[in-house]
């Protein structure tokens, strides 16, 4: 399958970023070959909001068809050699192979692809309904770094999907956290959770998809009085954290989980202080 050009190197991109991705289009090149219809940079690095003190490298590997038993084993060998190797930032990479009629829209029949996850293990993962909300991200900001312009790729995503997804986020992920929330216990996720929020309210006021440091800013400016002072402070300390600062904001990260799903009881809409 012919895959076009090959993206060359971006000097706009960290030194260290850009050895990790060209690496990895080579190494992903050489196991999948004619399988592989291209390969993407979603998240930060493609919105422009990437930190190199807490962002990951988000890359989705559109593929023709599942890969197979072995090729699975290969993959999954790559990522592990990837992360015990010398390249820094391979620790921080989250790698989707997805079949090419699969990543056109979400379908929940069709969401189970192997993939590297944030936590360094690679397997068949569900792509659940935030895949909604990535899917608008890899067609409207993409990068391709091989392969087709992925509008070409991914059907445009209405709002009202954007809003589903959203919501089944936030009642299948993040409601169980008020009940039991061992996932919150690192620093990172308590700021990400944070960033998370301010997200998913975004969303849900402007049906549209923002980065999280854009979302965290507009909360700041747009949502009630309640929300400024409750959490503002918060907010604003998970805008400067950096990978290895203390957040120890347990109870606070939660009663902002709380806020968001009342606003979603409320209605999922007007949010926005009223002038």
């Amino acid at each position: 399958m012919y895959l076009g050009a090959s993206r060359m190197s971006n000097p706009q991109r960290p030194a260290d970023v850009e050895a990790l991705l060209l690496a990895l289009q080579a190494e992903i090149q050489a196991i999948l070959g004619e399988q592989l219809v291209g390969l993407y940079l979603h998240g930060s690095l493609a919105s422009g909001d990437f930190n190199p003190y807490r962002s990951d490298i988000d890359v989705i590997a559109v593929t023709e068809g599942e890969p197979g038993p072995q090729t699975i084993e290969a993959l999954k060998a790559l990522h592990a050699s990837m992360a015990s190797g010398d390249l820094e930032w391979a620790k921080k990479l989250e790698v989707s192979y997805i079949p090419r009629d699969a990543i056109r829209r979400f379908d929940p029949s069709n969401a189970l692809h192997p993939a590297l996850r944030a936590d360094g293990t690679f397997d068949f993962d569900y792509h659940g309904p935030d895949w909604m909300i990535q899917r608008h991200v890899l067609r409207e900001k993409g990068i391709a770094l091989l392969g087709p312009d992925p509008k070409t790729l991914v059907d445009p995503v209405p709002p009202e999907d954007l809003r589903r997804g959203v919501l089944g986020v936030l009642h299948e992920w993040w409601q169980p956290m008020l009940t039991g929330p061992a996932f919150l216990a690192e620093p990172e996720y308590q700021a990400y959770a944070v960033h998370t929020m301010c997200r998913a309210l975004y969303t849900l006021e402007r049906l549209d998809v923002a980065s999280k440091p854009v979302a965290a800013r507009w909360a700041l400016q747009a949502l009630d009085v309640r929300f400024k002072e409750q959490f503002a402070a918060l907010v604003e300390e998970a805008l400067a954290w950096k990978r290895g600062d203390p957040f120890d904001h347990l109870g606070e990260t939660l009663e902002m989980i709380r806020y968001t799903l009342e606003r979603v009881r409320e209605g999922g809409g007007g949010f926005a202080e009223e002038a």
